[in-house]
Order: structure tokens, then sequence, then C-alpha cells
């Protein structure tokens, strides 16, 4: 992994390390509470909204780039943004940043929900939800700002049919408003749907919400709008369902736990990752049929046919990955093909014992090693220092798309590695990372290694362009550390050989 990217992220980390303990428990998104009656203020005004939505994977994308106005007589920084209960447990990646001042990164965002506080219990009634989108500046009065706000919504999408037959094509619908939902009054705006093809047999058409045939066709997008909404109060809501083809796996992995072992004695960087994955698409309305499959893979391989089943999953990997290994409930799965490569990306491509329908599960692990030299460096400025860059998620990556439920990744650093801190780099839409702190034991350890969790929910494949850096100090008397307990170990099983061997157990003379 090249690091010279990285320099600047590098060290604004080492920064952080020299002036702070840790940052294991600091979440990237804070969280308040706020009272039962609570209404978001109207201090802002949406001059023009154009939302895009993306069905082109088994997740949705949200995008919505909204020019905003303070039509209040204070400069104000807390723009607000509305979920309905049902749904803000489903958002995940949830990313906001100013379009002027795009070089800044993302914007600070607070979740918040409305919540009655009595002695301490929290109960939370089933109302709107909110992201809170703090401005890096106040906005002055009858000054404009354009955000971009983009999410991800899990979960979203239905088959309907709920069942089809083997060779079937699958079709999936998805619910949303025509009308943006906002707490905010509306001037101008516009919703673009992208669909994974042409094919969309089904779609709600407006009445009376613009002059034109409503929603426009263009290739692969749908628009509704434009709408003049100003006189419509904020929350209103018109419903559109779509139903549109979608014949690929609808794949959603429940947990996925990914272990990366660090060992600078082996000068190795051992990951793994293990996979609770189901096909939450349409189920078989038969039987399955093994000779069916076969013709029908037949026609699959030569392009003529398609299937909602999956069939491979395809995971990139480093440059220089070697190792590999494929194994699920039974044991190793021969059905698997890796392609090394120690200049591009090495390839490790896995075929599950069995294809996997609509409503079927498979669970398996996957694991692999690299020389640690690609992703540790050493700090010059800081005797025992070290860098280290990881990929906060690899697995598979699939045309289709991955929502995992629940993600968690565990950094195992050598035994006696101190001051360990941590950022992400890179990507859109981090996930909301809780950071834990433990102490991971295994062979031939005295105190155990130290252990890094991060843990997320709602996570997507998009997140394998994010990186996680982390620093420790790791001192030279440390590293003598696991030589040491051998040495001594072996030393004493010598000395208790030799000592039961002194042992004189013959059996003596009689006397007389």
């Amino acid at each position: 992994m090249r690091f010279s990217s990285l320099v600047s992220a590098v060290l604004g980390l080492c920064i952080t390390a020299s002036s702070a303990e840790s940052n294991l428990t600091t979440p990237q998104q804070t969280q308040k509470y706020l009272t039962g009656d609570f209404k978001p203020p109207q201090v802002f005004e949406n001059t023009n909204v154009v939302r895009t939505i993306n069905l082109e994977k088994g997740y949705v994308r949200e995008t919505t780039n909204v020019l905003i106005t303070n039509k209040d007589k204070e400069p104000q920084s807390e723009y607000y943004v509305p979920f309905d209960y049902d749904l803000v447990g489903r958002i995940g990646g949830f990313d906001a940043r100013d379009k002027k001042h795009a070089e800044r990164g993302p914007l600070e965002v607070t979740v918040a929900a409305l919540a009655n506080v009595l002695d301490g219990q929290v109960d939370s009634p089933k109302a709107t939800q909110y992201y809170i989108i703090h401005l890096d500046e106040p906005l002055a009065p009858k000054e404009t700002a354009t955000l971009s706000i983009s999410y991800n919504i899990l979960g979203a999408l239905n088959p309907l049919p709920a069942s089809i037959k083997q060779e079937e094509k699958q079709h999936l619908t998805y619910d949303f408003s025509a009308y943006i939902p906002t707490v905010y009054t509306t001037i101008k705006q516009k919703t673009k749907v992208k669909f994974p093809s042409a094919d969309v047999p089904e779609y709600t058409t407006t009445k009376g919400l613009t002059s034109n045939a409503d929603p426009v066709k263009e290739g692969l997008f749908f628009t509704y709008g434009t709408y003049e909404t100003a006189k419509i109060a904020p929350g209103t809501t018109y419903p559109v369902t779509v139903r549109y083809e979608f014949n690929k796996p609808l794949l959603v992995c429940s947990l996925l736990e990914r272990d990366v072992e660090v060992s600078h004695w082996g000068g190795n960087l051992a990951s793994e990752e293990r996979f609770w994955l189901r096909h939450d698409g349409a189920t078989l309305a038969n039987q399955f049929s093994r000779v069916a499959w076969s013709t029908q893979s037949f026609y699959i391989n030569a392009g003529q046919m398609s299937t909602s089943a999956l069939r491979e999953l395809k995971v990139p990997l480093a440059p220089g990955s070697v190792d590999p290994y494929f194994t699920d409930d039974i044991g190793n799965v021969s059905t698997s093909r890796f392609r090394p490569n120690n200049v591009r990306e090495a390839s490790l491509e896995l075929k599950p014992r069995y294809p996997i329908f609509g409503g079927w599960k498979y669970s398996f692990r996957i694991g692999w090693n690299n020389a640690l030299s690609s992703f540790l460096r050493k700090l010059k400025t800081s005797a025992d220092t070290y860098v280290l860059s990881v990929p906060l998620l690899q697995g598979p990556k699939m045309p289709e798309g991955i929502q995992y439920e629940r993600f968690v990744l565990r950094i195992i650093l050598p035994e006696g590695a101190t001051n360990v801190q941590y950022q992400t780099y890179g990507g859109t839409g981090v996930p909301t990372l809780l950071a834990e702190h433990s102490l991971h034991k295994t062979f031939m350890d005295t105190l155990g290694r130290t252990e890094l969790k991060l843990s997320a929910n709602n996570v997507v494949d998009d997140a394998r362009d994010i990186t996680v850096l982390l620093t420790y100090q790791y001192t030279f008397l440390s590293a003598l550390r696991k030589p040491v307990t051998i040495f001594a170990s072996v030393s004493a099983v010598f000395v208790v050989a030799w000592l039961v061997g002194s042992i004189d157990t013959s059996i003596g003379k009689k006397k007389g």
C-alpha cells in the first residue's frame, strides 16, 4: 500500500498521539436527546433541491444537493434532516459536505432523537428523528450555502413477486416520496431515480404536480419534478412506488467479523474474515432442481441468461497476498481460484458449494497473509512509534453490492504495544465506529496482545475505500518479551526434565 498519499493524515494522527492519551472511545458522530415536543426552528429555506436515488445495487443510495438560504435575523449553523422512526435505524454512511468548501472534508453531524428523560431513564417515542448538520461557519442572514448530503438505506427493497420459479427474473420495489422529506419550506425541487436497467414495468405517475408528464423517462433515469412547492407545508409527502428488474443477488451479511493480526517478529500481516451471508431476494416457488440448474448454468456462462442466484464471489486483495484459504461449516472449500499478483491487485474467486437463492444462507471464512512492510512504517521523528495502514473493509466486491448489518474489525497488535491512536482516511460516508480497547490472549502470551476493536452497524461495500490509520508505541524491551518467554519456557522444560531424570527410582537390594 502506498503511503505517499497518506502523509498529511499520518502527520495529523501523530500530532493527536502526542497531545492525547487515547481516542478509542470517541465516536465520529455524537448523539443527543431532544424533548418530546421539540420542533426544528424554521430558520432556513430550501431554495433549490435536487435528489438522486440510485437503485443500481442491492441497497439504496440517496444523494441530495440543496441550496439553503438563511431567512432568520441571526447567523445559523444547524441544519436538520428528518427521518421516520422506522427508517432511521437502517441509515448508514451519512455524509454531509459544503460544496463550496469541499476541501475541508465532511461536516460534523449529530444524531438527535426525541426522548423524555425522567430519573435518568430515557424513553424514546416513535417519532421523527433527526441528523443535525453543523456548518463550519454560521451562515449570515440572507446568505446561501450548498450542501451535498448522501446516505445509504439498508433493507428498503422488497421482491415482487415474493416467490419466483428457478428460471424467472427477479423484480424489486422501492417506496419513497415525490416530495423530499424536509422540515423547511422548499421553493424548487426534483427527484431523479437511476435504475439498473430499462425494465421498469410499474411506477407511480403523479397527478396535478406538474403540467407535463411526470415522471420524465430518459434512459435509465426517471425524473419526478421539477416541483414549485413554496405553498406546501414542510413534511408533506406524495407516495411513489417503482418496480424494476433486478436479476442479481440481494446480498445481506448479518455479521462480518474481520481480524487483522500484526506480527513484528514474523514480518507478517494476517487477515481473516468471517461472513454470515444471506440472500434477501425472491424465494423459490418450487423445489430446487439440480438438473434444471445445470442447463441454466450453460446459458448463463454463454451470456444468454442471467440469474438472481449467487454463483460466485470475487475478493480483490492487495498486491503480494499469499496463502489464501476458503472454509465453511463443513471444512475446506476447493471450488475457488486464486490469481496472485505482486504488482497489481490479486484476486480470490470463491464459488460456494451450492448456488444461493432467495431466502438461503451461507456462512464461511476466508483468510490470507501479506508482508507487514507493505502496511507498516516506523516514524523517524519518534522513537519506537509505528504507523499501520489497513483497509476498514475488504471482502467481496460485487456489482450488485453487499450490505452489512453488523461489522466488527479487530486489529491485534504485538504484545506490549501501547498508546494506540487511530483515525479514518479517504472514502465518503464513514460509518459511526464504536472503538474498544482490550487484550487478546493466544499462544505463548504473558499478559495478552493489545487489541483495537472497531464495530459499526449499517455498513455497505463502499467502505472498502476507507483506510484506518493507526499509531502505537512498541519498545525494544517489549519486542524481546516473546523470545524471552519462549527461551524461559524451553529452559524450564529442560530443567524439569533434568530434575526428573536425576531422581533415583531404582529398587535397592535387601540387606542380609
